[in-house]
């Protein structure tokens, strides 16, 4: 784990169980409808109670239909030590020429300014696009990161968490923030 301080404010980089955290918000890297899945969102609904989250899911799209790349939705926490999961889009990479960077980027900024409207504190992200979706990830996290202190610079939360599963992702992870922060 390493951590940075920018504008007296937290940014930490780990290794672990996004659905550990205990943080006001974790960050579910959620499909369009919000219909649960695999990797991180699959792990997420199962550890908040399927059933549960569905629910609210279900709430949220009747309401809006579907949700954007780069918007960002939230529900309550139900069975994680977060209190809320906020739901963001990554966008699938397709090579750079569909506004991928402009819509991670935003994922990020999105989910921290939805946090901050809900007078949430501390926040944890995974590594949102870099599964499934493709992102190559070494620019995945120079967007995310960038994206991050900007987010703390305008004191959003007071704390952003990556949380990052395996050494590799961590060590590119940790490489990248090295040069940016």
């Amino acid at each position: 784990m390493k951590t940075w301080t920018i504008a007296d404010r937290g940014l930490v980089l780990m290794q672990g169980d996004l659905t550990t955290m205990r943080v006001d918000a974790i960050v579910n890297a959620a499909n369009s409808r919000l219909a649960g899945g695999g990797g991180v969102d699959g792990a997420i609904h199962a550890a908040a109670g399927h059933d549960l989250l569905q629910a609210a899911c279900r709430e949220i799209v009747a309401d809006i239909g579907s949700l954007p790349a780069g918007q960002a939705v939230i529900t309550p926490g139900f069975n994680l030590p977060a209190e809320h999961i906020i739901h963001t889009v990554g966008p699938i990479w397709r090579g750079g020429s569909e506004n991928e960077p402009g819509k991670l980027r935003n994922a990020y900024l999105n989910s921290l300014k939805l946090a901050h409207a809900h007078n949430l504190k501390t926040i944890a992200f995974p590594a949102i696009s870099c599964g499934v979706y493709g992102y190559p990830v070494e620019q995945a996290a120079q967007i995310a990161l960038t994206a991050l202190r900007e987010g703390l610079e305008q004191g959003l939360v007071e704390e952003a968490s990556m949380v990052l599963h395996g050494d590799a992702a961590y060590e590119t992870w940790l490489k990248i923030a090295d040069t940016i922060l």
